[in-house]
């Protein structure tokens, strides 16, 4: 039986920037980070709220791959958010600019998106 989902894994094509985005923009804790000389890798692992969540990765040439929500795949990564606004604000301190606010037309709350470094969408869901 499946009890939660562990982690998500992404693979970014600049891992500085990507690195940069995570930690210091959206506030991920770095748990571990190792680099894997025999893959030419490196391996970032994060954290929010103390809980395990992703692996950022680093590979040399990495294949792109289309990235937009209604694409074939992994459509976007969500979090759940106390205040819509304090987090755009946030964000736009930081120079990431978020999509006008969206209300889900089942549940009635809001949400927005934005971009991380190589276009995967990322979603802010207001709890």
């Amino acid at each position: 039986m499946i009890n939660k989902v562990h982690h998500i894994a992404i693979i970014c094509s600049d891992y500085a920037v990507s690195k940069a985005f995570y930690t210091e923009v959206l506030g991920f804790t770095i748990i571990r980070e190792v680099y894997r000389a025999e893959r030419q890798s490196y391996k970032l692992d994060l954290a929010v709220n103390g809980v395990y969540a992703i692996e950022l990765f680093s590979f040399p040439d990495p294949i792109k791959r289309p990235s937009r929500p209604e694409a074939t795949g992994l459509r976007h990564l969500a979090f759940e958010v106390d205040e819509l606004e304090v987090v755009i604000n946030m964000l736009e301190d930081k120079g990431v600019e978020a999509e006008p606010i969206r209300i889900d037309e089942f549940t009635g709350k809001r949400f927005t998106f934005i971009a991380d470094p190589d276009q995967l969408p990322i979603e802010f869901y207001e709890k």
